[in-house]
């Protein structure tokens, strides 16, 4: 699990490290022209999504450059850079600055799939909190919530959860609403799952200013935690449109378990590992870096596409019901 981690960093320090010499010829002004076209320029050298999301980032340039220079002050500038990376459609672009963070964030468009108010109220009665991670015995079944992949998970925790649950038909493991953080919490909990040497995923990572300039595709392999007990039974993973970057990752590592089904609703995506880059006025921004593919292929960036799509509506919320944790615990009696 340690190797794998370290991909993960190594991703990061490698992007950093290059994108660094871009710009060391000459040391930069802090005027728009210079911070546009260094943030302009940086992201045409070294995002990596541009070719699966059909971007033409000059054309970007064309519109926003001139709206960069006519700005006024701070805040116009920070506008106008804003709505230029969200033209990317990614939530591990962004603008941190002073006063405000930039982000883009599609599912405010979107019906909620998803109430947490629901659970506690009427599902879940007095459960267990086991360092951030809820857990309850729900009509015969082991369920776990795991709110955010920033927390960490303890091996003492999972120890509890699993003895816990030890006997029952299998867990449910609810990760709704999680918009990432740390993945290797949750290679915590696949550690747990897998029997065996398992390749969870791979991934390009963008080398170069070219458009083609790429890494070979490497593979990314996980060992089992033979050091302490694993989940029992069958496994389900529960996730919906709000599920990014790490949790995504989660999510993508299932396609390669046969044993864990993914249920409710496609995640919101995210697989490029962020890396940044500083601006002459000390604002910094993250931009995508690498690829990352399913074990089946699939280019993840998109979202990660359920095993069996449960729908969630406004009037199941108003209605106090949850059918996609309903659905996981059919599933989980009947396997089926």
């Amino acid at each position: 699990m340690k190797k794998l981690t370290g991909i993960w960093t190594l991703c990061i320090l490698l992007v950093c490290g290059s994108c660094e010499q871009l710009f060391l010829d000459s040391q930069p002004e802090n005027t728009n022209a210079e911070n546009f076209d260094i943030l302009w320029e940086v992201i045409n050298e070294r995002y990596s999504l541009f070719d699966y999301k059909k971007i033409d980032w000059d054309s970007i340039r064309t519109v926003y450059r001139p709206l960069a220079l006519q700005a006024q002050n701070d805040t116009e500038l920070y506008d106008v850079f804003a709505a230029m990376l969200n033209t990317l459609r990614d939530g591990h672009v962004n603008l941190r600055t002073p006063f405000d963070i930039s982000r883009y964030l599609p599912y405010l468009g979107e019906p909620a799939n998803y109430s947490f108010d629901v659970l506690e109220q009427n599902y879940l009665g007095d459960y267990r909190i086991t360092g951030f991670l809820l857990n309850q015995e729900i009509e015969g079944v082991g369920y776990i919530h795991y709110r955010s992949f920033a927390t960490p998970i303890l091996d003492s925790e999972l120890d509890f959860v699993v003895d816990r649950f030890k006997g029952l038909p299998g867990v449910v493991i609810d990760i709704r609403n999680n918009e990432g953080g740390d993945p290797a919490n949750g290679l915590k909990i696949i550690s747990r799952i897998i029997s065996e040497r398992t390749k969870l995923y791979s991934y390009q990572l963008k080398t170069g200013p070219g458009p083609d300039d790429f890494s070979e595709e490497k593979e990314v392999f996980l060992d089992p935690d033979r050091d302490n007990p694993g989940f029992p039974g069958r496994i389900v993973v529960l996730t919906n449109r709000t599920v990014y970057s790490a949790g995504s990752y989660f999510a993508a590592y299932t396609k390669a378990l046969p044993e864990v089904v993914l249920m409710g609703d496609d995640t919101g995506g995210g697989c490029g590992v962020p890396a940044g880059y500083d601006l002459p006025n000390g604002w910094y921004f993250n931009y995508s870096s690498t690829i990352g593919y399913t074990v089946d292929g699939l280019n993840f960036e998109g979202g990660v596409p359920v095993d069996i799509r449960v729908e969630m509506t406004p009037e199941d919320i108003a209605a106090g019901r949850d059918p996609i944790l309903e659905r996981a615990i059919e599933y989980m009696k009947t396997g089926r």
